[in-house]
């Protein structure tokens, strides 16, 4: 089984993962507008250019989501995607890039659990932690 983070756009998707990749690396290995779809001839023409899905592939991980019909879409709330890693030099520049236009909710800085932590709302509106643990 695996477990992937969805993330849910209102016309942004694109944007948002064309950035993600710029940061993260790895490859968009999958990309479906709505004029892709079977369902294309039913979308109004000013829906035709949003991501029906979206699938990004890093590290063995993967990063999910498209632009959902504006009527459904939500701002993502009680959920983050938390980033791990080995060096405080990486996570401080990933940190950082995501933090271009968004919101820092608690500076990449020392804790009593991790060598430098935080978190932010990028310009998307999605919540991050990035992690650098404590050696064990």
């Amino acid at each position: 089984m695996l477990l992937n983070p969805y993330l849910n756009f209102d016309g942004q998707c694109d944007a948002a993962f064309k950035f993600y990749q710029q940061i993260l690396g790895g490859k968009i290995a999958l990309r479906v507008t709505n004029a892709d779809t079977p369902m294309a001839e039913k979308t109004p023409p000013d829906q035709q250019g949003r991501i029906a899905h979206i699938r990004l592939e890093v590290d063995g991980g993967v990063l999910m989501g498209s632009d959902c019909p504006t009527e459904y879409f939500e701002k993502a709330q009680g959920i983050v995607l938390s980033l791990v890693f080995d060096k405080i030099a990486d996570g401080e520049r990933v940190f950082n890039a995501l933090a271009k236009n968004g919101t820092i909710k608690m500076p990449f800085e020392k804790t009593f659990w991790a060598e430098r932590f935080g978190m932010l709302e990028d310009q998307f509106g999605t919540p991050w932690m990035v992690n650098c643990e404590k050696a064990a």
